[in-house]
């Protein structure tokens, strides 16, 4: 007999997160039965909806996998695992010919080939992109209508994910809060496969360009569970979020860039040419830092898009216009003040080729896992195409299940609602804890760190943890991944890639390895800091 009375049977697969990897993984399921989890309605709350740059793919003339795959490397500071650089991206031109089949309108030209865009650390254009920079968005609707339209999917909104359930040596499913329920019985859904796809965790910082509820839940439950994390230290800083006060802040895509867009500072000087041999196009960490230290040292930061697009932007990255407009900046006249901010987490849930996590039952995939592909430092554009390869993969190792073509009933008494979405954002953002813990990632686990700031960093985040009295699951799930964060980061004694120590700022070799860690680990580090 079942201990909780709010009991549902997903009967078959539970997917929790509603981004790119986790429909993706649903629609490569079909027919079997599959239930996809979402806190907000579909397409709303998660990261993939808001990528501007597009998927990256070796699908035009001259450019090859291979080459791909050594970009990648490259980029990601020498702990890329070479052979899943080689098989992401030899499976990148099936993946994108997927999206193209379920109706994203990628740009073409008047042959029909795709237009592509070059970012950072790519030695070819190959970024498969939409209306310049609504690839995500496009994606994520193409993607939503054909999940809608998908009777073996169920789609449950308005509920939160908060722990996932052991029986026998497995994960058998999660417990998860109604919307705005903190204190009631938790709801029990039960499921024979259980998939985590509910992102990353650039929440956690006061700057970031995530959604909202993207604050390292994923990680956290897990981590609670007894998963290997990997590589929880690699955080990446996008060194453009536009600086409007907006929290998230929003983003000007590194694409601009890639167009020839300069980074100068308020005295008119553009500084990137003296950094790195690519300048404004050198890797991302190297640019967050470069900006990082500007705005250190009383200067403020801008792009400069006026030479290289002039009024092209409006009609060329209609986005990031935008959200210059709204914030009362003239890209066409005027430099758009930009700042570092938190953007894409590298490390995550440790698994295998098939996204299989250390815990039998639980498959892990996009932001929330680490395969090996990102390394130290995520390759642009990358992080899209992790998330379909992986779903897809995942959905093929998942059998045993039986087919199911009839449209799956709803969950009774579990939907959305707008207002009571709004209310819990807005008390959860607003918590004093949440609010400290934002601060001490900022101040002391961004951008740059050091051993005294890190070790202050985790005496914080334990007083949080035992004496915040707004403390929920969620929120304990948001310490517990701020403190692999910090516990790697002070483990790492070394700078690669996202990671960058001012008290030990060069890279070790004997340092050329993944970081791997359990919870108990990460609480032993912080004892004794």
């Amino acid at each position: 007999m079942d201990i909780f009375d709010n009991v549902f049977n997903a009967e078959g697969v539970v997917i929790v997160g509603a981004g790119l990897a986790g429909l993706f993984c649903a629609l490569k399921l079909a027919p079997r039965p599959v239930t996809v989890l979402s806190p907000m309605p579909l397409g709303s709350g998660a990261s993939s909806a808001w990528a501007q740059g597009g998927v990256a793919a070796a699908v035009g003339d001259g450019d090859s996998a291979r080459a791909h795959a050594a970009d990648t490397e490259m980029a990601g500071a020498g702990i890329v695992d070479h052979g899943v650089a080689e098989s992401v991206t030899g499976e990148a031109a099936a993946r994108i010919e997927d999206l193209a089949s379920w109706g994203t309108p990628f740009d073409r030209d008047g042959l029909g080939q795709f237009i592509l865009s070059r970012e950072a650390a790519h030695s070819a254009n190959r970024v498969v992109r939409v209306s310049g920079d609504r690839a995500g968005h496009a994606i994520m609707q193409a993607i939503i209508a054909k999940v809608r339209a998908t009777p073996s999917i169920r789609v449950v909104e308005g509920i939160t994910a908060v722990d996932l359930a052991h029986a026998d040596g497995r994960i058998v499913g999660v417990f998860c809060r109604r919307l705005g329920d903190r204190y009631v019985e938790p709801v029990f859904i039960r499921a024979r496969a259980t998939v985590l796809a509910a992102g990353g965790l650039g929440g956690l910082y006061a700057v970031t360009t995530n959604p909202p509820s993207v604050r390292g839940h994923a990680m956290g439950m897990a981590a609670r569970a007894g998963a290997v994390i990997a590589d929880p230290e690699f955080v990446q800083f996008h060194p453009t979020a536009i600086l409007t006060g907006r929290d998230p802040a929003p983003l000007a895509t590194e694409a601009l860039r890639g167009e020839g867009a300069t980074l100068v500072n308020d005295a008119g000087e553009r500084f990137m040419t003296d950094i790195h041999p690519d300048a404004e196009l050198a890797p991302r960490d190297i640019v967050a830092r470069a900006n990082f230290r500007q705005i250190k040292a009383g200067r403020e930061v801008f792009l400069d898009t006026r030479a290289a697009l002039g009024e092209k932007i409006v009609t060329a990255y209609p986005t990031v216009a935008e959200y210059c407009r709204m914030a009362g900046i003239d890209p066409v006249a005027e430099p758009i003040p930009v700042t570092p901010a938190a953007h894409y987490h590298m490390g995550g849930v440790k698994v295998d080729e098939d996204g299989r996590s250390s815990l039998p039952g639980l498959w892990v995939c996009g932001e929330a896992s680490c395969t090996g592909l990102h390394g130290a430092n995520r390759l642009a554009s990358n992080s899209l195409l992790e998330a379909i390869v992986y779903g897809a993969r995942i959905a093929e190792d998942i059998s045993g299940l039986e087919p199911l073509r009839s449209v799956l009933p709803p969950f009774e008494g579990i939907a959305w609602d707008a207002q009571k979405g709004a209310r819990a954002e807005d008390v959860l953002r607003n918590l004093k804890a949440v609010k400290d813990l934002r601060a001490i990632m900022s101040n002391d686990v961004g951008v740059e760190r050091n051993a005294d700031g890190l070790r202050r960093a985790l005496r914080g985040l334990l007083e949080l943890e035992n004496t915040a009295l707004e403390v929920t699951r969620a929120y304990l799930n948001m310490v517990t991944s701020a403190t692999l964060v910090a516990a790697a980061a002070l483990k790492r004694t070394e700078s690669r890639g996202g990671h960058f120590r001012t008290d030990f700022p060069q890279t070790s070799d004997s340092w050329q390895i993944h970081t791997e860690m359990t919870l108990a680990e990460a609480r032993a580090i912080r004892a004794e800091a």
